[in-house]
């Protein structure tokens, strides 16, 4: 297809409405329970628990079909969002409050894999967490979130509405070019897991489910509203909390307070200043949380050392990231420079 036909078709604005996606992300909820059980009551297929980053559930006697049912429509998954995404980018489209014909791409691409992995779960059962560490799941997701804060810097700043200028070349970069590996991150996460019925799988895959909505919806203003994909940042603070309260770690305060009450703090310092509010409008939003979180800590000051580590680890996990993604943009330019003079000597 040309560029004068793609500009052609994108300029006809397709109508959606936001609740629409969700009620979408609701019924594959309700299918997600209509299908369920996914595994037998006692887990008894399953390896044994080793312990500390082991996933528990895979099957104990993996096969090559087993295997296969997860990595080949994840790398479908990802193909197809990959081309949808670098076709957008070539097509250069206006935001707009609608869908353009790659958007409605998208959201059936990625429809089709939600309900394929159903399918996949109960059928075959194994997710990717077979043949890759537990670890490479959550942090792909982490470091979306480093990348977040970084592209997010020209825009809200990084500590109450303050910019690091020192971010911007590489932020405006990350803007550019960050739908590859966020889309990656969600889809490589949600072929991770197998479909279960466990409070944190629900919860996961409720949260999976909105982010492929939100990466189904680039170039439009659904994408980029202010308070949408704040509420994105945050669940993960909640979701993080919620696991690590009934499932990590039940009945150890540290864990799942030092997750919900280091992202409030994140959320003050930074996400808050994102929002557009005046400052009394902040003020409102920002009371309630900190008179929460002061009550909790005088109720439990021996957690108050605990507070501290999500948002340290946040901060400090961004500025790493940017000095590998400076690294590497030096190392592209540089490579650019020299490509261009080998070439030339070599013509001569």
């Amino acid at each position: 297809m040309s560029e004068t036909t793609a500009a052609a078709q994108h300029d006809d604005v397709l109508p959606f409405r936001f609740w629409w996606g969700l009620l979408f992300c609701a019924f594959v909820m309700g299918l997600i329970f209509a299908f369920a059980p996914y595994s037998s009551p006692t887990g008894a297929e399953f390896a044994p628990d080793l312990g500390n980053w082991w996933y528990y559930w895979q099957l104990k006697e993996p096969t090559v079909w087993t295997r296969l049912s997860a990595w080949v429509p994840y790398t479908l998954h990802i193909v197809s969002i990959w081309f949808l995404i670098n076709y957008a980018k070539k097509a250069r489209p206006k935001y707009v409050y609608g869908l353009h014909h790659f958007n409605l791409w998208a959201l059936g691409v990625n429809a089709f894999f939600i309900l394929l992995h159903i399918a996949q779960t109960k059928i075959f059962y194994d997710g990717l967490a077979q043949d890759v560490h537990e670890a490479t799941s959550m942090g792909s997701v982490v470091i979306m979130l480093f990348l977040i804060l970084i592209m997010e810097n020209n825009r809200r700043g990084m500590f109450f509405g303050k910019k690091l200028d020192f971010m911007k070349g590489v932020g405006d970069a990350t803007r550019r070019y960050h739908g590859y590996y966020i889309s990656w991150a969600i889809i490589y996460t949600f072929w991770y897991h197998p479909v279960e019925m466990t409070s944190g799988h629900l919860a996961g895959f409720a949260y999976m489910f909105l982010l492929l909505l939100q990466s189904s919806l680039f170039f439009t203003r659904f994408h980029t509203n202010r308070v949408w994909t704040m509420i994105l940042e945050t669940i993960f603070v909640v979701h993080g909390a919620l696991v690590a309260a009934f499932i990590l770690t039940p009945g150890q305060d540290e864990f799942w307070s030092q997750f919900l009450f280091g992202g409030f703090a994140i959320f003050l310092i930074t996400q808050l200043h994102g929002l557009g509010l005046s400052a009394r409008g902040k003020l409102l939003v920002a009371a309630p949380i900190v008179a929460v979180m002061v009550g909790f800590y005088a109720y439990r000051p021996d957690m108050l050392p605990y507070l501290a580590s999500l948002p340290l680890t946040m901060y400090f996990g961004s500025l790493l990231l940017f000095l590998i993604l400076l690294a590497l943009r030096f190392f592209g330019e540089t490579l650019q420079r020299l490509l261009p003079a080998s070439t030339s000597r070599a013509a001569s």
